[in-house]
């Protein structure tokens, strides 16, 4: 019994858990942003994205697509949302924080890979390298 409890209080199922319920949280917050949002824009240049009705039938057996085209905008629409304003903003504040940061590797001449800056020899290829202006030796 020992070992499932810390099982359970080990950091990365903690760490899981609660992504879980933030990301829980952040889906309803999209499609509510989607919905109070988004979908009022669309509805103002075209008609609202709701293609559920949309269906044909094949030898007696209804095949309703438009819930698949309805779940596609959506998804679609979820996504771009996600992505100008969550991931790109994020992307630019990492690139503004790293900016002064000092680079700790460089690629090898010869062979292209990453080696350390103080290198003097690159350990995938071994060839010799000239350490970096500023690198004490």
């Amino acid at each position: 019994m020992g070992g499932f409890k810390k099982f359970l209080i080990r950091g990365n199922l903690v760490d899981l858990a609660v992504a879980f319920v933030v990301g829980a949280a952040f889906a309803g917050l999209v499609k509510d942003f989607s919905t109070s949002f988004i979908s009022p824009l669309i509805a103002l240049f075209g008609s609202k994205p709701d293609y559920t009705k949309l269906a044909f039938t094949l030898n007696d057996t209804t095949f309703p697509y438009g819930v698949f085209l309805t779940s596609t905008v959506t998804f679609v629409i979820t996504a771009a949302i996600v992505y100008f304003l969550v991931v790109l903003p994020t992307s630019k504040l990492l690139e503004r924080l790293s900016r002064g940061q000092e680079a700790t590797e460089r690629d090898c001449p010869q062979c292209l890979a990453s080696i350390p800056v103080k290198a003097r020899r690159c350990q995938f290829c071994t060839s010799e390298v000239v350490p970096m202006n500023g690198a004490p030796v």
